[in-house]
């Protein structure tokens, strides 16, 4: 019999318009720093639904077709996993506004790195942007395993 397990949704996606990426600077002084928009998924929602959401409670864009571009777990200090569902997509109408989540805005992709981040969102990077679906899993010594 299968046993039920504490766990947490979240999502982030990577939204691409030709050599720039939508980014939030963060208000949050538990996770601050520079990241892709994205949040908790909602009781009866679906993961696609609850992205399209997110980045636009965040960001004021509309997506479309967000791609699964992989998954990250870990387990937080309360024993609850936690699952953040990596998306990208380069399909948005819209136009940026911030929220109380932070200042919504543009960036050169190669200048994501020269800004600052929070803890582990520099090893997600490359998961947004390769081509495969990649599973990021946090051991619990916070030891970092990447699967395909």
């Amino acid at each position: 019999m299968a046993k039920a397990e504490m766990t947490i949704l979240t999502n982030m996606c990577m939204v691409r318009d030709g050599d720039k990426v939508l980014v939030q600077r963060r208000n949050d002084p538990h996770w601050p720093g520079v990241v892709f928009p994205g949040g908790h998924v909602e009781e009866g929602e679906s993961f696609t639904d609850a992205v399209i959401r997110e980045v636009y409670e965040e960001t004021g864009i509309t997506i479309e077709h967000p791609r699964l571009c992989g998954l990250k777990q870990f387990w937080n200090r309360e024993g609850v996993r936690y699952i953040v569902f990596l998306y990208r997509t380069e399909t948005f109408t819209g136009e940026v506004r911030s929220s109380e989540e932070g200042e919504a805005l543009w960036l050169p992709l190669d200048e994501l790195k020269n800004q600052p981040m929070p803890r582990g969102f520099a090893d997600m990077v490359p998961v947004f942007l390769s081509d495969g679906t990649e599973e990021m899993f946090y051991t619990p010594d916070m030891g970092l395993e990447m699967k395909k």
